[in-house]
């Protein structure tokens, strides 16, 4: 979050307490601060101070009013914005600089559509609760900077992440993104009306750049957020020896993912699925780390690279996806988990979360991302339920 600290001097300091004491009563810092700034602190016409010295005070006194009205023009545009934002309102932050703020949580949206799911707008605003001191951002694809939405649209989700305080949703701009990386000669012969994988690729390569360039973490929006992850640069294990995608962190300017973009287009292959994303992941690791089998809920460590723990992010593997939409007769506790993917590639059969079912995908929403819940799930009309992404 955002601070502002304001500092006086200790001579007007002492004289606003001297003040304070002769006329009986408490002021606050505000009020101290804004006498300081637009009182002169000595009588008006005071014979022991030269012409100079008065034209000097005057001027001074100019200049902390231009200062402080600076600082509060700011914060208007700040204060209702800087953890929100809407891409046609032009007095909000540019993705760059909210990205610039550093530790952001991205989420991406290949593709054309507005209308998040449920699940989209649960893992934003799972994260957005558990992250509640760092931007949360969602890229959209189908979003431009001309695009005529407000947080009255008629896009119930959007109108719900947009009102949360840290969630920010910017047009999703590739080319603009994969500049100064080894993406963009890639991006620029690339035909995506040709590529089979195109959404998935796109995606691949999106997060690659922005973790790069700005630092972070990267999470599918398929992915619940249950506790802050502590670590800073790390990669998750989908199983022994082999990384997911999904989720993954790095401070701006990484090694690692540079050596991952490199890789990305020297190795391209978008007819095979994963081959950019999990399977890179997995091969640049392995250049690094002699990977071994899991032991209990120990991570593993390599070149200062986290390699966390399948129980930290899939406790429950992607054959049993399955059992997130069942119920279960006792609910696991995910003690030992940071999040939970959900494996929506896996939902062939369009499961959704259905009020009053108590299956666990419910019982997360309920928890992590209630207002999700409440208003897409439990008072929401049929058509308001968009079907989940393949």
């Amino acid at each position: 979050m955002l601070q502002t600290v304001w500092v006086s001097s200790p001579r007007r300091r002492a004289l606003l307490e001297s003040n304070r004491h002769r006329q009986g009563k408490k002021r606050c810092w505000k009020c101290r601060f804004v006498r300081a700034i637009i009182q002169h602190p000595c009588r008006r016409h005071d014979p022991k101070r030269s012409r100079k010295e008065r034209m000097l005070r005057k001027i001074q006194i100019c200049l902390c009013f231009c200062f402080v009205s600076g600082i509060l023009y700011e914060i208007s545009l700040l204060s209702s914005g800087v953890f929100s934002y809407l891409p046609v309102a032009q007095q909000y932050l540019t993705p760059e600089q909210v990205l610039n703020l550093g530790k952001s949580i991205i989420f991406l949206e290949t593709t054309e559509r507005l209308e998040p799911p449920p699940l989209v707008s649960c893992s934003v605003e799972s994260a957005a609760r558990i992250y509640q001191d760092r931007p949360i951002i969602l890229f959209m694809r189908g979003l431009t900077n001309d695009t005529a939405l407000d947080m009255n649209t008629s896009y119930a989700a959007f109108s719900l992440l947009s009102s949360m305080k840290n969630v920010f949703i910017f047009p999703l701009q590739m080319e603009t993104i994969f500049q100064e990386t080894p993406l963009l000669q890639w991006y620029n012969q690339v035909v995506p009306e040709q590529e089979k994988n195109w959404v998935h690729v796109s995606s691949d390569a999106s997060r690659l750049a922005l973790i790069w360039k700005y630092g972070g973490i990267y999470m599918d929006t398929d992915v619940i957020s249950i506790r802050p992850i502590p670590q800073h640069s790390f990669l998750a294990a989908q199983k022994s020896r082999f990384s997911s995608n999904g989720i993954f962190g790095f401070p701006a300017r990484h090694k690692f993912i540079w050596d991952c973009m490199e890789n990305f287009v020297l190795k391209y292959n978008g007819n095979i699925w994963g081959n950019q994303g999990p399977f890179l992941m997995t091969r640049m690791l392995k250049k690094l780390c002699n990977l071994t089998d899991f032991q209990g809920t120990e991570d593993h460590s390599c070149q200062n690279i986290s390699f966390l723990n399948p129980q930290r992010f899939y406790p429950i593997p992607y054959p049993a996806w399955g059992r997130y939409y069942q119920v279960w007769d006792k609910s696991p506790t995910f003690n030992h988990s940071y999040a939970l993917h959900l494996w929506n590639f896996m939902n062939r059969n369009r499961k959704v979360v259905v009020a009053g079912s108590n299956t666990l995908a419910e019982q997360l929403y309920k928890t992590y991302c209630p207002t999700t819940y409440e208003d897409l799930i439990q008072n929401a009309k049929p058509r308001d339920l968009p079907d989940p992404e393949d």
